[in-house]
């Protein structure tokens, strides 16, 4: 007889796994530690699942993650929101590990959800120090922000934080910098992308870390997953406003101080911005635009591997 096929839900805590399989209804809990995730690959492998899906949970789900990952199963990283709206949506209202488990099974089945390349431990470390740097500069500002209204005997010891901090931050990147150049497939897009004028160190890395699908996608691919594919909100005669949401955060928030610095130093760019704001566009609106026209660009220099010329960024 025909195998039928098994879809897989898994509920990550920071001490257990939660595992539920349909359409079996097999439920069992095991320790999230390296010996129990061995244990469990071993376990679902010869079962030929279709679809297993995992929660990002801060970190938690890292370790069995990359362990189905490295096993040859289909594991899916889904964003919380996702499950717990489909939760809504077939009325489980109640919550415990065990029911999110099930739901997340059940959602596998019923979903059509795609399969990505899931970042290996040389990018997920790369994408530990950008992230480590998101923290600093966080640090940084309110540290800032602090000496700006504190009384004058805290001054000494929040500049001497602040000076600490601009320490921390310099390290940093010169420890980026090495993760980058030390990989030859990073060192040629890192130079390909420095082609474009005003694409700093920082959105280079970024980008390698945060997007490694970067030079693989179509236009509406790569506009999608950073989240800057504007989103219709309409219903029967009503035209809503187009609005942005989802995609990755920490990669859209650098890319946006990137568009701000390239329509000043980058002509084709900044003709760009122009355009849009003589249209009427407010600058909210402009800056998305050209951060997606900026994304669009960087994803067809890596997918043709030609540095950048003027003329031909126009085709982008």
């Amino acid at each position: 007889m025909e195998q039928p096929a098994v879809y897989v839900g898994v509920d990550v805590g920071k001490q257990q796994l939660e595992v539920a399989l349909r359409p079996s209804g097999e439920q069992f809990s095991l320790p999230n530690d390296e010996r129990a995730v061995r244990a469990l690959v071993k376990r679902l492998a010869p079962l030929g699942c279709v679809r297993i899906v995992v929660e990002a949970t801060g970190g938690y789900e890292t370790l069995l993650v990359a362990a189905l990952h490295a096993g040859g199963l289909p594991v899916v990283l889904v964003n919380p929101r996702w499950a717990h709206a489909f939760a809504k949506a077939i009325g489980q209202l109640a919550k415990t590990d065990r029911i999110d488990a099930r739901i997340l099974a059940l959602y596998a089945e019923r979903v059509e959800l795609k399969l990505r390349e899931l970042p290996d431990e040389q990018t997920r470390e790369l994408r530990a120090l950008c992230a480590r740097r998101d923290d600093l500069l966080d640090m940084l500002g309110a540290e800032q922000n602090r000496l700006e209204h504190a009384p004058k005997r805290l001054h000494r010891e929040i500049r001497s934080h602040i000076d600490y901090l601009r320490k921390r931050l310099k390290h940093l990147d010169r420890d980026i910098d090495g993760a980058v150049r030390g990989s030859e497939l990073w060192r040629q897009k890192d130079e390909l992308l420095d082609s474009v004028p005003g694409v700093g160190p920082v959105l280079r890395a970024s980008l390698l870390a945060w997007l490694p699908e970067l030079g693989t996608l179509n236009r509406a691919e790569a506009a999608a997953l950073v989240g800057v594919a504007p989103l219709n909100h309409d219903s029967g005669a009503l035209r809503g406003r187009r609005a942005i949401e989802g995609g990755r955060a920490p990669l859209r928030r650098v890319l946006y101080c990137a568009a701000s610095a390239a329509i000043i130093w980058n002509p084709h760019l900044r003709a760009y911005y122009d355009h849009l704001l003589a249209k009427g566009k407010p600058h909210k609106v402009a800056m998305v635009a050209t951060m997606r026209r900026l994304l669009l660009i960087l994803n067809a220099i890596i997918k043709t591997g030609t540095p950048w010329k003027a003329p031909c960024a126009t085709a982008a």
